[in-house]
Parts: structure tokens; C-alpha cells; sequence
């Protein structure tokens, strides 16, 4: 007469089951995965929206808008300027500082830092939390590869107490344990997507806005030298 033995391998059990540094491991890497779709998700918007503010102030200053009404309305508090606008509004800034007969390199040097240390602080905020979606993505593996390693390491010293090895004494232990790879695996893949794309997203935008800060030196130029 065969005796079948049924054991309750359902996520929870198992779970529930598992020893305590393998559910610290994997309470670590739930954690790390619902913080980083919280930035992937918060990311998503803030980029989105700066490329279309971005699009749009572009538009409106190369087709000939005035620079003092533009520097009106980048500079008013009822209105959510973009990066772009900020940084123009920061160059345009200290170059009307400066009055009539002022040395023209001065003028553009300043003007060049202002929008220089403008572009820095505002690269910033977009690249932020990018840094730790690519920890994520690269050290969460690493982790979920600890849980199984003590899981399975816990499992085969649990047959040390065993007359007979079978199969129904260590699945629990090994599934159990490659819980935590598969954890590990949720977090890290979706963080490597979204850094990726981020961060090409990002660097386009800085392309964009050192180009907008040149033409922007160009047109001023032209405006000293008339």
C-alpha cells in the first residue's frame, strides 16, 4: 500500500514557514520593490511633464516671442515654470542686470553662470532617486540570492535528523528558499527598465537644455553688440 504525503506548499505557508532570516530577506526586498515603483511611477510623471513643458516653451520662444515678456511670465508666481523657462529666466536675469556700456565679456561670463548653475540644480532634480532605482536593480538579486542560499542551507541540515531522505522533506525548504530569488528578480528587473529609460530620458533633456543655453548666448550677443 503507497502512502502519499501531501504537504501545503502555497506561497503564504511558505512563506510563513520560512526561517527567520529568509522572511527578513524577503520583507527587506518587498520593501525595496514598493519603494521603487513608488519612484518609477512618481519619475514617469515628473518626466513626462517636463518634456511637454519643455516642448512647449521652446515652441513659444523661437517663434519671436519678447525676451522681457518671456522673462515676465517665467518669473511670475501664478506660473509653474518649466526647466528650460528657469534656466532662461536665470541667464536673462543677470544679463539685464548689467547696464548700458558694461564690459561685453563680463556680461556673457556672468550670464553663462547663471544659466550654467541653474542647469546644474534643475539636472538634479530630474536625476533624482535615479540612483537608487539602479542600487536597486543591482544589488536586489544579490539579496534574494542570500534568502536561498540560507533556505537550502537550512534544508539539507534538517536531513541531518532525517533516518530517510526523501523529496517531501527539503521541496518545502528549496521552495521556500528560491521565494527569495524570485523576489529579488521583481525588484531588480522592473528598477533596470525604468533606470534605463530614465536616465536616457534625462540625458536628452540635457542635451536640449545645453543647446537652448548656447542659442540663448547667441541671441544676447547679438543683442550687446547692436
Amino acid at each position: 500500500m503507497n502512502t502519499v504525503v501531501t504537504q501545503d506548499l502555497s506561497l503564504l505557508y511558505l512563506i510563513s514557514s520560512a526561517s527567520l532570516p529568509v522572511q527578513l530577506v524577503m520583507l527587506i526586498l518587498l520593501l525595496v520593490s514598493l519603494l521603487s515603483w513608488w519612484f518609477i511611477f512618481r519619475k514617469l510623471f515628473v518626466i513626462r511633464h517636463e518634456i511637454k513643458q519643455t516642448d512647449e516653451f521652446e515652441d513659444y520662444f523661437w517663434r519671436g516671442a519678447d525676451l522681457n515678456a518671456l522673462y515676465q511670465r517665467a518669473t511670475s508666481s501664478r506660473y509653474a515654470s518649466g526647466s528650460m523657462e528657469r534656466i532662461f529666466a536665470a541667464g536673462f536675469g543677470e544679463f539685464s542686470k548689467h547696464p548700458p556700456g558694461s564690459d561685453d565679456k563680463s556680461v556673457m561670463e556672468s550670464t553663462r553662470r547663471a544659466m550654467q548653475a541653474t542647469y546644474q540644480r534643475e539636472m538634479d532634480k530630474l536625476e533624482s532617486h535615479l540612483s537608487f532605482l539602479a542600487t536597486v536593480g543591482s544589488v536586489s538579486p544579490y539579496i534574494g540570492l542570500l534568502g536561498t542560499v540560507w533556505g537550502i542551507m537550512n534544508s539539507f541540515r534538517s536531513l541531518s535528523n532525517v533516518a530517510q531522505a526523501t523529496i517531501a522533506h527539503v521541496a518545502p525548504g528549496i521552495a521556500e528558499a528560491l521565494i527569495a530569488t524570485a523576489m529579488g528578480l521583481f525588484a531588480a528587473i522592473p528598477a533596470v527598465i525604468a533606470y534605463n529609460r530614465y536616465a536616457s530620458d534625462t540625458e536628452q533633456l540635457a542635451t536640449r537644455f545645453e543647446s537652448f543655453m548656447e542659442e540663448l548666448t547667441n541671441v544676447l550677443q547679438r543683442r550687446v553688440a547692436e
